[in-house]
């Protein structure tokens, strides 16, 4: 089940500012993100463990801006 995007930018004036507007729609629709859940398989088990453990980086994150402040 392959999802298709279809991106577009408009070139003008700047190649390398082009670029850029095309990197950062790329990043925001999850295209790299998506290719890479494809091609490497994940089984669901690891899928939670690495959702918990981000979960848990996070909390740890806030918890710490929480004392600073």
């Amino acid at each position: 089940m392959a999802k298709s995007y279809n991106i577009e930018i408009q070139v003008s004036g700047s190649l390398e500012r082009s670029l850029k507007q095309l990197k950062k729609k790329i990043e925001r629709e999850g295209v790299v993100r998506d290719m890479k859940r494809q091609v490497y398989f994940e089984p669901p088990t690891q899928k939670r463990r690495k959702r918990l453990m981000r979960a848990i980086k996070n909390n740890i994150i806030k918890s710490m801006e929480g004392m600073l402040q």
